[in-house]
């Protein structure tokens, strides 16, 4: 058997014309533009990156974006004014403050700030708490981009059977959460789950969100699951560093019905999400109606 690859990047792209379809018709009907504010403190070059793609993208959308880039030695109080400021502001529809914050900096006073309905991360303890009890809520964007990978290839998942391996609060627990959500048996497995590669060869649906470079090998892959791996890990190989996800690709590959690759699969889903996560905020602000297929 060799598995299908469920493109992430192609999937991606589809999901921001949608995006950018119905930012075009906010603005035709409405005379509305959404706006995604992105706040980086300090100078981390990973993050950097990430500001600039999603503020590129952003614009390629249609969409106002805003970016505040400032000191890495700005203080709490200051950072605090500043999301207070972009709470109060209408024409900011989504506000993300790009992690991790530099040490002195409260990371959770920091995000619970930020306007629940603004809180285009979901990682708003609101946010969470809406989530888990199946209410409206923002999402977080990794997980809804595999919900929206999974429904894609599967369609309904009512009675699959799920392992989510990671417990983490940004992918793990919220991901466990939608694949419940959408009628799935869910198992959450991590490092203290006994026998891990059995609760894993069960599954239908195998996420993979450890951070641990190939830990999932083929043989832990039932014939013919869906693998979706969220792990992006650089690792030295053959004098060269590349990129590798939490599963064994090849051997992964040779089991399952179908698999996300890394890089290109579950990465370029989260800016992706996080565009569609604006324009959803921005549609509630203003009372219209949500666009479909763009979020849980």
């Amino acid at each position: 058997m060799t598995a299908k690859v469920i493109d992430g990047k192609a999937f991606a792209a589809e999901v921001r014309t949608k995006v950018a379809s119905h930012v075009t018709r906010l603005k035709e009907e409405n005379g509305i533009t959404p706006g995604l504010a992105v706040v980086l403190v300090g100078e981390d070059p990973a993050s950097q990156v990430y500001v600039r793609s999603k503020g590129k993208q952003t614009v390629e959308v249609g969409m106002n974006s805003y970016e505040h880039k400032l000191d890495v030695d700005t203080s709490e109080a200051d950072l605090l004014a500043l999301i207070d400021r972009l709470n109060k502001d209408a024409t900011v529809h989504g506000i993300l403050v790009q992690l991790p914050l530099p040490k002195h900096l409260d990371s959770d006073l920091v995000i619970n700030s930020i306007d629940p309905a603004k809180d285009v991360d979901g990682f708003h303890i609101s946010n969470v708490g809406l989530l888990g009890t199946g209410q409206r809520s923002m999402v977080p964007c990794t997980p809804l981009g595999c919900l929206m990978m999974l429904r894609d290839h599967h369609g309904s998942l009512a009675g699959m059977d799920a392992v989510v391996l990671g417990r983490s609060n940004i992918v793990g627990k919220p991901m466990a959460q939608l694949l419940l959500g959408d009628s799935c048996t869910v198992t959450i497995a991590h490092s203290r789950t006994k026998d891990i590669a059995d609760v894993c060869r069960r599954a239908d649906i195998v996420v993979a969100a450890v951070g641990r470079p190939e830990m999932v090998p083929g043989d832990w892959i039932k014939p013919g699951a869906t693998v979706i791996d969220v792990g992006i890990n650089r690792i030295e190989r053959d004098g060269k560093t590349v990129l590798v996800g939490d599963v064994d690709y090849a051997s992964a590959a040779a089991v399952a019905g179908a698999i996300t690759p890394v890089p290109g699969g579950v990465g370029p889903m989260t800016i992706a999400c996080l565009l569609a996560n604006t324009l959803t905020a921005c549609c509630r602000a203003n009372g219209l109606a949500e666009p479909e297929g763009l979020t849980a």
